[in-house]
């Protein structure tokens, strides 16, 4: 009989138990994603990457990395891509990273609820993330939320720029999408 999994530290102890989030204590079970959304990922986690190592600006973090958001009850988000500074980077460790990353990325897939979405960027914003990128493969757009300014929604003829968490980031929209 497998005891509830209600902390981060649980939660990692817990081995393969499929693709999960951890939520306010509670276990959230996820769907493997499906092919657009992890091509979709990758490119999103490549060309951030590319610009970041460039410039010595710190750590980008593939999908499915865990960022304890919060304590008591635990929260362990993951998303599809992630920057930290390098004046925040943790020092590595087997463990989940500890805190918001600075930007977050989250690809829509076909599942998605917009209430699950708008969760999971206000949970990002809430622990200090300084910008949360969501990508909609179906919409061909990306809605760059920050704390306290209103959604900007950028169309595929567009460019997405890094804003204040990665200045002199630029991406037309419609590269993202192949």
């Amino acid at each position: 009989m497998r005891t509830a999994i209600t902390t981060a530290e649980e939660l990692l102890k817990a081995g393969d138990i499929g693709r999960c989030e951890l939520v306010r204590g509670h276990l959230v079970m996820m769907v493997p994603a499906g092919a657009d959304h992890g091509r979709i990922a990758n490119e999103m986690a490549f060309r951030l990457t590319q610009f970041v190592r460039s410039r010595k600006l710190g750590a980008v973090f593939a999908a499915e990395t865990g960022f304890i958001l919060s304590r008591d009850p635990d929260t362990v988000r993951a998303p599809d891509a992630a920057f930290v500074r390098k004046d925040r980077a943790a020092t590595p460790s087997r463990g989940y990273y500890p805190g918001a990353p600075d930007l977050a990325v989250e690809v829509v897939s076909p599942d998605d609820r917009p209430g699950e979405v708008k969760e999971k960027v206000d949970e990002w914003l809430g622990a200090g993330t300084r910008a949360v990128w969501v990508v909609d493969p179906e919409t061909r757009t990306v809605a760059v939320h920050e704390p306290g300014r209103a959604a900007r929604v950028i169309g595929e003829d567009g460019i997405l720029r890094g804003g204040r968490v990665l200045r002199g980031f630029e991406l037309p929209v419609r590269e993202i999408f192949g």
